[in-house]
């Protein structure tokens, strides 16, 4: 497969057999809002980043499927979790599970498909499939501990920028690097360059959530898809919020948690106010520069992949879209 684009097609096919199959079990009304969450969509990403990594290793991925599978099940449990938590109406433009039906449905729902993850990894039968277990279940601890430490800093009033990086490397950046991993281990590659491919993931996956906080200020919303300047509304500690507090003036510190503080406020006015703050304070530079610090060790440990260079061009141009998307 040398293209993500064409890891999705080829992944989505089996993938709608198998909602197919899950919606059809019964009990009805604990498999029908699973086979619902997962038909809501999403780019499929990690699976793909999975079969392609497996491809780079082995001309056949048929068997890496249910490992796939597992990936994206588990990844739409994390959502439907979310949502419940985020109280969310919406996901990708439909009523969110425990809107559709009901929170107690949703969470039991969930927590089915937080087994059935496990599930579909067994049907891997693969000879690795220790250390993938291993490796899953780690990666599954992580993701929790991560929506954990992004639920405390809502209340903490001083986070680091350090342990923010270490939350968002927890919440969004493990999933990413483990596909690549699963992948590798799944075609029989060297530890080492399951390794790197892991390493690689780490590091795009910080990239891909700075360019989040990144988008939800500079970014054009009909693009994006979603509203300028929500994680300002709601006092959401993104690296740009962190990096102000820690570099402006005494001033613009005062005018900054004065907007923080403000229960009533008019929202235009207040991304404005604290936007121009980030300009004064030079913050969009600085989560560009550390977007492209994360890009480039992406590429140093993928340069050290031990395969022809040209396997390596839809990984490269995958980092480099996580540096430029619009949404």
């Amino acid at each position: 497969m040398n293209s993500l684009e064409s890891s999705v097609t080829y992944f989505e096919a089996a993938f709608r057999q198998e909602i197919t199959k899950i919606s059809q079990t019964k009990p009805q009304k604990l498999y029908e809002p699973v086979a619902y969450s997962l038909m809501i969509g999403g780019k499929r990403l990690r699976p793909a980043l999975m079969l392609h990594s497996a491809s780079l290793f082995c001309q056949s991925v048929e068997h890496v499927l249910p490992i796939a599978m597992a990936i994206e099940i588990f990844h739409n449990f994390t959502l439907l979790h979310d949502d419940i938590m985020d109280k969310a109406e919406l996901r990708r433009g439909l009523p969110t599970v425990h809107k559709k039906y009901s929170e107690n449905t949703a969470i039991l729902s969930g927590d089915a498909m937080s087994i059935l993850a496990f599930k579909y990894l067994d049907k891997g039968n693969s000879p690795r499939l220790q250390e993938l277990l291993t490796l899953f279940s780690t990666t599954a601890l992580e993701v929790c501990e991560g929506q954990q430490l992004d639920m405390d800093f809502e209340t903490r009033e001083h986070v680091t920028i350090s342990e923010y990086l270490e939350m968002i490397r927890l919440k969004t950046a493990v999933l990413i690097a483990s596909s690549l991993k699963m992948g590798a281990l799944m075609a029989n590659a060297d530890p080492e360059h399951a390794d790197l491919l892991y390493e690689y993931g780490i590091n795009v996956g910080l990239a891909f959530q700075l360019q989040d906080d990144w988008l939800d200020v500079y970014g054009d919303p009909d693009v994006f898809g979603k509203k300028q300047g929500g994680d300002i509304c709601a006092n959401k500690k993104t690296f740009l919020l962190l990096k102000a507090a820690e570099v402006c003036t005494s001033a613009m510190l005062l005018e900054l948690n004065h907007w923080l503080l403000k229960k009533d406020f008019d929202p235009i006015q207040k991304v404005a106010a604290i936007t121009a703050i980030y300009e004064k304070t030079g913050v969009s530079d600085a989560a560009r520069n550390l977007m492209q610090e994360y890009h480039d060790k992406a590429l140093v440990a993928l340069g050290m992949v031990g395969i022809p260079a040209d396997l390596k061009q839809a990984l490269i141009k995958f980092a480099g879209e996580a540096m430029v998307r619009e949404k």
